[in-house]
């Protein structure tokens, strides 16, 4: 009978390995900063906008008057992701959101209502919100705060002056009689209401002011405002009483008579208001008031 044999136990080896030496202070010190700049890396690699086959190049005007090394006047160029029906307001956010959050502009309603981003675009006053990209020449977007007014800051300019100008026509409407009947409608003609439309179309944007090289002077009442006279004195509710009233107001040194009929103002309306023609038919109206039969 044959018998197995096991084989002699062995006690277990146990393989040994170095010791690590302990890091020094200097190698963590490198090793943190290779992790930190990795991290800036990516982050700034997610940060990138995709500007696909086709970018918006805006070049915008910059002045801050309180920060010392933006005092200066210049000019910021921008990078913009071209996407179909972009405006130029909607290039402006995209920088101010992607680049710049101190990028200062005014805008509100985005539907060319409101009148607040008026700008000089590509070398004319036009509305930002109205503004197509796609319709503008040259490959670079040059948007600059209105001529002819004080730069508060980047794009802002002060409206001041130029709501003391709509001020001083009263620009709202005031008559001469009412209906016994407070409930009563004052009602207008559709002939007369015809007559004044456009006027009414005005959104306070001020182009047409900075567009003016008479309104630069700070004196001439402007085309936005003898508009504004025009739609209230051309209107019949409000009576001959108080349109004498309105044609003193515009007859004076520095109302229409200052105007050098250069059609700027017409040209540059966002709403096509025929502001020069309107200036011109209050001419005439002034003319017709003053003259006197014998």
């Amino acid at each position: 009978m044959s018998t197995q044999t096991e084989p002699p136990e062995t006690d277990d080896e146990t393989e040994s390995t170095p010791e690590a030496e302990p890091e020094s202070p200097g190698d963590r010190r490198r090793a943190e900063k290779a992790a930190r700049a990795a991290e800036r890396e990516r982050e700034e690699a997610e940060a990138e906008p995709d500007l696909g086959e086709d970018a918006v190049t805006l070049k915008v005007f910059r002045y801050d008057p309180e920060v010392e090394a933006k005092a200066e006047p210049r000019f910021d160029t921008f990078q913009i992701p071209f996407e179909k029906g972009m405006t130029v307001l909607d290039a402006l956010i995209a920088a101010r959101d992607t680049y710049d959050s101190s990028l200062t502009f005014r805008h509100s309603c985005r539907q060319a209502v409101c009148g607040s981003d008026a700008l000089f675009i590509n070398g004319r006053q036009r509305l930002g919100c109205q503004t197509q990209i796609a319709d503008l020449d040259g490959d670079v977007v040059r948007v600059e705060p209105l001529p002819h007014q004080d730069v508060v800051k980047d794009l802002v300019v002060d409206m001041e002056h130029f709501y003391d100008q709509m001020e001083a026509v009263e620009p709202y409407f005031q008559t001469d009689e009412t209906p016994d009947d407070e409930l009563e409608e004052q009602f207008q003609t559709p002939e007369n209401r015809e007559k004044i439309k456009m006027s009414t179309r005005c959104i306070w944007c001020g182009a047409c002011m900075s567009s003016c090289n008479i309104a630069a002077g700070e004196e001439y009442l402007g085309p936005a405002a003898i508009n504004k006279a025009y739609r209230f004195a051309m209107d019949d509710r409000e009576g001959e009483e108080m349109k004498e009233h309105r044609m003193e107001l515009i007859e004076q040194e520095n109302g229409v008579w200052r105007c050098q009929t250069q059609f700027s103002c017409t040209e540059v309306c966002p709403k096509d208001i025929p502001l020069t023609e309107h200036i011109q038919e209050l001419k005439r109206e002034a003319v017709k008031s003053n003259l006197k039969f014998w």
